[in-house]
């Protein structure tokens, strides 16, 4: 059987300016708006997030039916299960839009993995996660400041009550390090690591399975394999999707409940 094989290469799209530069509005502005694949796909996933919740919510009924019904489902998820959860009735609801923001937003992003011609998330670049980060970081930093000013703020959330003064040099530093740097830095990280991987999983596997097909006609059974493979990688994938826009709202608003309480240690 021919055929030929390409390897895959990662780089240009990730990094698609240092190859052959980028698609649409290159020349505006020296290129801050510039657009390369993974932005198109991350305005194009915007777009149909905006464009659903207008549908589902144009003209409400009392009795929801259809979309409405399924955009109030998924909203009353946040609200319920994470927003009140954790931050209880009053604050779940005033920080509920940010909280159901930042999870939609991740959600639908991370959907494009699964679509064809798309395949690859916008969170799988470093951009997307450090803006939804900062984004939680900046409403968890109001949250503390609103409620203490910000100077007491930051006193309740890096000293600890009725430790011994020495000890203040050493616990002082990690805590301030672990409040205001590690939580939005790991928010990021995280999310962008589980779909960088996963991309380069699936890519691994669909050339494996190509590579098996046409270039090793012995090994053509093992085609198969890896395609079965990658198949399930897919379905594993489709559980990511979910759970990680869950862990990221979960995780806002835990920090911005620890703000809310800074002074309890």
């Amino acid at each position: 059987m021919k055929g030929s094989f390409h390897a895959p290469e990662l780089d240009p799209e990730f990094f698609p300016g240092q190859y052959y530069g980028d698609i649409l509005l290159n020349d505006v502005l020296g290129g801050w708006f510039a657009l390369d694949r993974l932005m198109l796909v991350r305005l194009l996933m915007a777009a149909v997030l905006v464009i659903l919740f207008v549908v589902a919510f144009r003209n409400p009924k009392l009795i929801p039916k259809g979309l409405q019904n399924v955009a109030e489902y998924a909203l009353d998820f946040v609200r319920i299960h994470i927003a009140e959860d954790i931050l209880g009735k009053k604050e779940g609801r005033r920080f509920l839009p940010v909280i159901a923001t930042i999870f939609f937003t991740i959600l639908f992003m991370n959907v494009a993995t699964i679509i064809p011609l798309l395949n690859i998330s916008p969170n799988a670049r470093i951009g997307m996660p450090i803006v939804l980060a900062i984004f939680a970081y900046i409403v968890m930093i109001y949250a503390g400041s609103k409620r203490y000013g910000f100077g007491k703020f930051v006193k309740s959330s890096v000293v600890i009550p009725n430790l011994p003064p020495a000890l203040h040099l050493l616990v002082v530093p990690i805590e301030f390090f672990s409040t205001f740097i590690l939580r939005p830095v790991t928010l990021a990280l995280r999310l962008m690591a589980n779909f960088l991987a996963g991309h380069i999983i699936l890519v691994l596997l669909y050339s494996a399975t190509n590579f098996f097909f046409w270039q090793l006609n012995g090994w053509t059974a093992m085609a198969g394999v890896t395609a079965f493979a990658a198949i399930l990688f897919t379905v594993y994938e489709c559980i990511i999707i979910f759970l990680q826009a869950y862990i990221f709202a979960l995780l806002t608003a835990v920090y911005i409940e620890l703000s809310l309480h800074a002074d309890s240690h």
